[in-house]
């Protein structure tokens, strides 16, 4: 920052008389020819003092000793932050000033009017933050080797502009987690497309989080858009993963129905009675004179019936015998409601929501967007409130 520094200190030496001028002003030459005040800033990484288009230094005598000793100097100060609630922090920040070689015994540093020592441009602003308020203070600082000397302190808070980083983080890293949903939307059957949009969402999202790691200092503890920024990524993540257990489960699904197509199949071939397999209606069979009454027991637990005279004709000339006239055919009807059957439909039954994949994105059409939005209003109420 740049700031005037002005000192007021009383010497009695430079007193003079004078029925004319008020005071005496002198540029920087004669400052090597007097005492100064020897004040520097603590934890200064670089600062210098002005010198264009002349070194900016001005000396004003007054004619009772009082010495005014004003520069202009730029300081770049280190200060200590806490990027824990990074972006929605507000930082609390000092600019030390003390004597170098002074004890307080020897010098005695204080602010000459407290906190109206400090006034500020109205329209300073800062890229990233925003002054909210600045107060004076002074202490006594020690050091086992010279003894104690006077310090005084600026401090500053600072609260950090959000609106930069709800643009540039915030904002793309919804909205890739909304694009993750549309995933639920496409047919399971299309593969490559919610593969690639969740490929594509997951990538975007890791962009982000090394894009906003790569322009903050490296700490060893999390920071609040840290929390964000994983959250989404876990969601983004989990909607990958979410279409891979669709995937599989419909793959699994559609072997176990042909597993039991087949079997069916191979039933109906060892029994010697035509296969009508994979209707989902009653299956109907036809059963001559040829067969013995013990395959006909086989049968038990089907419904069976008399084929009327509509029925009798549309059967083929050669699956009549002599010995059953026709009209008198037996009809076997195959229901899907014998016992096994009904016992492997209540397993499945009972199992419909981890089975039905189209169940599975039902869900999570409600699931995803509930638990994201709950997460917004806890982390902005935590930290807005907090703030």
């Amino acid at each position: 920052m740049t700031l005037y520094l002005r000192h007021y200190w009383k010497d009695e030496r430079l007193s003079f008389t004078s029925s004319t001028n008020k005071s005496m002003t002198f540029d920087g030459r004669l400052v090597k020819k007097i005492w100064v005040p020897d004040v520097f800033f603590v934890h200064s990484k670089r600062s210098f003092i002005h010198d264009t288009t002349t070194v900016n230094i001005m000396l004003r005598v007054f004619p009772d000793g009082h010495v005014l000793y004003s520069l202009r100097v730029t300081v770049t100060a280190a200060c200590n932050m806490d990027f824990s609630r990074f972006p929605l922090d507000t930082q609390s920040c000092s600019l030390e000033l003390e004597s170098y070689a002074y004890t307080d015994e020897d010098l005695m540093l204080y602010w000459k009017s407290g906190d109206e020592s400090l006034s500020t441009d109205d329209r300073i602003s800062l890229s990233q933050f925003l002054i909210q308020k600045f107060h004076t203070t002074s202490r006594l600082a020690f050091y086992s080797s010279t003894g104690w000397y006077n310090r005084l302190y600026i401090n500053f808070t600072l609260r950090r502009h959000i609106f930069f980083f709800l643009l540039q983080t915030y904002f793309p890293a919804t909205l890739m987690v909304m694009l993750s949903w549309v995933s639920f939307w496409i047919d399971r059957r299309a593969v490559p497309a919610r593969v690639s949009l969740g490929i594509t969402t997951v990538l975007t999202m890791s962009t982000i989080i090394t894009g906003v790691n790569a322009s903050m200092p490296r700490v060893s503890y999390i920071k609040a858009v840290d929390i964000y920024l994983w959250v989404s990524f876990v969601f983004v993540f989990l909607s990958v993963l979410e279409y891979a257990a669709v995937n599989y489960l419909s793959t699994a699904q559609d072997r176990r129905e042909r597993k039991m197509r087949d079997e069916m199949r191979e039933r109906a071939r060892s029994q010697s009675l035509p296969c009508t397999c994979g209707m989902s209606q009653t299956r109907t069979m036809l059963l001559d004179g040829t067969y013995s009454e013990a395959d006909t027991n086989s049968l038990a637990g089907y419904t069976s019936g008399t084929m009327g005279p509509e029925e009798d004709m549309d059967m083929p000339r050669d699956m009549m015998t002599e010995k059953q006239p026709p009209g008198e055919h037996t009809v076997v009807h195959l229901s899907a409601s014998s016992e096994s059957t009904t016992t492997k439909k209540k397993g499945i039954r009972a199992l419909n929501i981890i089975q039905n994949t189209h169940t599975i994105d039902k869900y999570s059409r409600m699931l995803f967007p509930g638990s994201y939005i709950l997460f917004n209003i806890i982390y902005w109420c935590s930290y807005c409130i907090g703030a």
